[in-house]
């Protein structure tokens, strides 16, 4: 065991949470030869198998747990210990962790660029995921905070609402209804809708919407991509609900329009989330500190401007 190198741990690590060296690889900018050598070294030292494969994905071993458990509790020391030296250093160095669902990358680059500023030797990282995926690194404890915008009821967490998150009903502009006002729900319906998947935070919260209303969604796509749902728009496919963020780039002028149709926005908020029993590091808090103050004044004034 003294032969395995921490290098090695976090690999293993990686391929523990995706189930393949593939994916493994891509997180950690490795070729998947080099993935497997190590692998190959690490089971060497430890002695017995870590992992079977079955099919394409990779199952852990008893063995393999027990290694992944310590393993992450030797990275969490670490980072207890580079945090602690940060705080030291007055935050001139450190690292921070964070996690968001799709939509959440239309504002929180543009703080990060801001709390970068300030704190130009923070190295920051930022995973991009949907939200099953948030979920799962959640419960794994992977990152910092997390952004979401319908947090989860089965986990002790702590939560902070952090910027309202208004759901829109979008249309091409040149879309008939695009110049009415008042629509009613009952002329929305017989629209197609192209939506996120199922289990997306905005698909639950627009069934929950239409269910208080007793009416069916006439939902013709799924698509797991806000910037692909906004194409199928323009290309005549269907409307969509979407975050009103998701349109921050697209210009008063833009292909894209919100309607006017009763009932909506429907409003929503996004939060900031971490495990109810986790010690933020000085980074991570300051940076919270930073989000709901001055980061969450910015992120608002770039909401009102869309």
């Amino acid at each position: 065991m003294k032969q395995a190198t921490l290098h090695q741990l976090q690999i293993f690590e990686a391929i523990a949470q995706h189930g393949s060296f593939t994916r493994a690889a891509e997180e950690l900018f490795l070729t998947q030869p080099t993935v497997s050598q190590q692998m190959k070294q690490l089971t060497k030292a430890i002695g017995v198998p870590l992992y079977e494969q079955i099919g394409k994905r990779i199952y852990l071993t008893d063995a393999g747990k027990a290694v992944l458990e310590v393993g992450r509790d030797i990275s969490q020391r670490f980072n207890d210990l580079e945090m602690t030296l940060a705080d030291i250093k007055g935050l001139k160095q450190g690292n921070l962790k964070l996690a968001a669902i799709t939509t959440a990358k239309y504002f929180v680059p543009r703080i990060l660029g801001t709390f970068r500023q300030r704190y130009p030797g923070i190295n920051i990282s930022l995973q991009i995921a949907n939200r099953q995926q948030i979920l799962d690194r959640l419960a794994n404890n992977l990152d910092d905070l997390y952004f979401i915008g319908q947090p989860p009821e089965d986990l002790e967490i702590n939560l902070r609402h952090f910027l309202d998150n208004p759901l829109v009903v979008i249309a091409p502009r040149n879309h008939p209804l695009a110049q009415e006002k008042l629509i009613s729900l009952e002329r929305l319906i017989e629209e197609p809708l192209i939506m996120r998947e199922s289990g997306s935070g905005t698909r639950m919260a627009v069934e929950s919407f239409f269910a208080e209303n007793r009416l069916k969604m006439r939902v013709e796509m799924e698509i797991g991509s806000n910037e692909a749902i906004k194409q199928a728009i323009v290309g005549g496919l269907g409307l969509s609900i979407l975050s009103r963020h998701s349109l921050a780039l697209e210009g008063p002028q833009g292909p894209l329009v919100v309607l006017d149709v009763e009932g909506f926005p429907i409003q929503k908020h996004w939060y900031v989330i971490y495990p109810r029993n986790k010690q933020l590091s000085i980074v991570a808090q300051t940076f919270l500190d930073y989000l709901l103050t001055e980061g969450k004044e910015a992120a608002q004034n770039f909401v009102n401007v869309v």
